[in-house]
């Protein structure tokens, strides 16, 4: 027997030893997956810390100390979390909201126009759509005034930081009975719904259209947007902004033909009566 097999023995013995002397015991048991995950949920979604986690487990059955809670909360940010007070804002003020923003548009000739809009967050309904190839305040102003002629209906009017929205922008919004918000610095969550807006624009119209002119733009935009807001089914709100009625089928004889809308680029389908 050599020397080094005795040490290696020895070796393999001492952590054979070590392992069996450090068996787990009882402890705590782990708590699962599932719960886990409604701890982070809570947390998130009320902004709830430890002690009213607790409470509220508590309701549900299961039982946790303070300790093992906090183990598994989120980690917080001295003020809070900015995006989770947004989210909070627009839940709560989407019927109130109205949101405006700009969006530019190459020519054929290479020459820049700006769109801008001003849309309803609670039906996505466009209130106002117009081009221009030298944006002012004074043109934003006019504009706002076409898209609230009488009474507002709407509390809120939500707008990036754009250089466009200047403080003359900003101090005329009150004056049509709304209160300006500003959304933070490259947030363009904060504004979604007219963000959106802009992606379903380019992908449904401007990219299969030249823009010739401003005179065109407006003439395509105009029709677009008749469709945006008459025909055009969002599964957001399941129905078009204005509201469009289900049609029933009249007869076996009916059959469904498309309707087209924006120079063939969409169609409305609807049922339609088949010559005898």
């Amino acid at each position: 027997m050599r020397p080094e097999t005795v040490i290696r023995w020895h070796r393999e013995s001492f952590r054979g030893y070590w392992r069996w002397i450090s068996k787990p015991g009882p402890g705590r048991p782990p708590i699962a997956k599932e719960t886990k995950a409604l701890i982070v949920r809570m947390a998130t979604e009320n902004g709830w810390r430890a002690r009213k986690i607790r409470a509220e487990l508590s309701k549900l059955g299961i039982r946790l100390g303070l300790t093992t809670i906090s183990r598994y909360l989120p980690k917080t940010c001295p003020d809070g979390d900015p995006y989770q007070r947004w989210i909070t804002f627009l839940r709560n003020h989407r019927d109130w909201i109205d949101g405006m923003d700009f969006f530019v548009v190459p020519t054929v000739h290479f020459r820049l126009l700006y769109v801008w809009f001003v849309l309803d967050h609670r039906r996505r309904r466009v209130l106002h759509c117009n081009v221009t190839a030298h944006p002012t305040a004074n043109w934003v102003i006019q504009r706002l005034r076409d898209a609230f002629p009488g009474a507002p209906t709407h509390r809120y009017l939500l707008f990036d930081n754009d250089s466009i929205f200047s403080p003359d922008v900003v101090d005329s919004i009150p004056r049509f009975g709304i209160h300006p918000k500003r959304t933070a610095l490259q947030s363009p969550w904060q504004n979604g719904t007219a963000e959106r807006f802009v992606g379903s624009v380019r992908r449904e119209l401007l990219d299969h259209v030249a823009a010739l002119g401003e005179l065109h733009l407006r003439s395509v935009l105009r029709e677009y947007v008749d469709y945006y807001n008459r025909d055009r089914v969002h599964t957001s709100i399941g129905d078009a902004p204005e509201g469009r009625l289900v049609q029933t089928r009249s007869s076996t004889d009916a059959k469904v033909i498309g309707l087209p809308r924006v120079g063939g680029l969409h169609h409305r389908y609807v049922w339609a009566q088949t010559a005898a």
